[in-house]
């Protein structure tokens, strides 16, 4: 299963693609969508084309992306926030499903520890998929979200089938 999470901002959206099968992930893909200019709108066009063009190239099967979080600053939280919806856009015209994971899972799920800070979470990303050094920390953060997006999805998995010689029922 191929799996693409995105780190969205208005300025630099990180992107990571990694290979989840049998609770083992291998790294595929991470970098930076640059957005250049002033005006949201054509800011806002290039996450979305750059994220259709991420899709396309790696094929992904499911999308995960970072909710947003309130920031002390409304509009950068307005903007955050339209960066994502055009990213979520991108992956529903590609009839991807949609998963989304709060900062603070993230980085418990990666690190261990909700409030980890961006170096750790580069270090634990570069451990987990054997990189051979660092990567960006927007990617980074991308390649978080999709470890955590695997690891949400092996323990349902796992639980699904822990619950699958009573019956089919839920208890």
């Amino acid at each position: 299963m191929l799996v693409l999470g995105i780190d969205p901002g208005s300025r630099i959206t990180g992107y990571g693609v990694i290979r989840s099968l049998a609770g083992r992930n291998e790294y595929v893909a991470s970098g930076c969508i640059r957005i250049q200019g002033e005006d949201l709108a054509e800011r806002l066009r290039q996450v979305y084309a750059g994220v259709s063009e991420i899709i396309e190239t790696y094929r992904p099967e499911e999308f995960a992306i970072e909710q947003v979080f309130m920031a002390r600053n409304a509009d950068s939280a307005l903007k955050l926030g339209q960066a994502r919806g055009v990213a979520i856009v991108a992956a529903a015209n590609q009839a991807l499903p949609v998963f989304e994971y709060s900062a603070r899972k993230v980085k418990q799920s990666v690190v261990g520890a909700g409030g980890a800070d961006k170096v750790q979470v580069q270090h634990m990303v570069s451990h987990l998929l054997k990189l051979p050094g660092l990567p960006q920390a927007d990617a980074a953060d991308a390649l978080a979200i999709a470890l955590c997006h695997a690891h949400a999805r092996s323990s349902l998995l796992s639980l699904a089938m822990a619950h699958r010689g009573q019956g089919g029922r839920w208890r």
